[in-house]
């Protein structure tokens, strides 16, 4: 039997890098994507390539451009014959006062966190649908509560959640789709790349902390390997902040 394999956008990094680690330790081959971070993951995937020889793969690709989506889909085939998990881990993420939007932000913000993710389902749907695989949609708890001047990243996530529940019923009885909707995860970073903390911010959660990158691995795990009668589900991981 062969190797069951992974593919995690956005994975050279925070929780995308959490999770190929993840997959790697449970004997996945994991395609790792990525746009900018490349030294970081050349690095991560040398690392769990010297543990288990050609199990990690990385490419760069913009999934603002079709052939790229294309391109991704076209690497699993040939590399490995079979896709079993899909991650839509990679998002834009900023914000943009309507006054200041522009279509190039439309884009970008649509394009990272719903254009991109629905292609590469429709890509990938061939190679899922032969080893009954599943998709995990990284969403967001914005999708259902709105924040001020993030009207198009509350948008697409809100796209996101509805494309999570349209194609688990179009996918199904092959592939289950689903989604988790992450709240404070880790601090947001400058642009430097280091974290910016704000405990001011932690009074919102009832639990008070953030959840940490383990929060959406446990969960991932969960809907992958311990759900096989969930789909189109999307499980909140904020600490019960949307409770409040």
């Amino acid at each position: 039997m062969s190797v069951k394999v992974a593919v995690i956008t956005g994975a050279a990094r925070r929780v995308g890098a959490a999770l190929v680690r993840q997959f790697h330790q449970q004997g996945y081959n994991v395609l790792l994507h990525y746009r900018h971070s490349k030294t970081d993951a050349d690095q991560l995937a040398a690392e769990l390539n010297a543990l288990r020889a050609d199990s990690v793969i990385t490419l760069q690709a913009d999934l603002l451009q079709s052939s790229s989506i294309q391109d991704i889909a076209e690497c699993v085939e040939n590399t490995w014959q079979r896709c079993d998990v899909l991650v839509n881990n990679a998002s834009a993420f900023y914000p943009r006062k309507l006054a200041d939007c522009s279509e190039d932000d439309w884009n970008t913000l649509v394009g990272s966190n719903l254009k991109a993710p629905f292609f590469l389902i429709q890509a990938l749907a061939g190679l899922l649908k032969q080893h009954h695989g599943s998709v995990i949609n990284i969403v967001d708890i914005s999708a259902e509560r709105a924040r001020e001047f993030y009207s198009l990243y509350c948008m697409a996530k809100a796209g996101n959640a509805m494309m999570t529940q349209a194609l688990s019923l179009e996918l199904a009885p092959e592939v289950r789709v689903n989604g988790i909707a992450p709240g404070a995860i880790l601090w947001p970073e400058n642009d430097d790349g280091e974290e910016v903390s704000n405990p001011d911010r932690l009074q919102a959660i009832p639990l008070k902390r953030l959840g940490g990158t383990q929060s959406i691995c446990e969960t991932v795990d969960f809907l992958i390997h311990s759900a096989s009668y969930i789909t189109g589900e999307i499980i909140k991981v904020d600490g019960g902040q949307s409770v409040k």
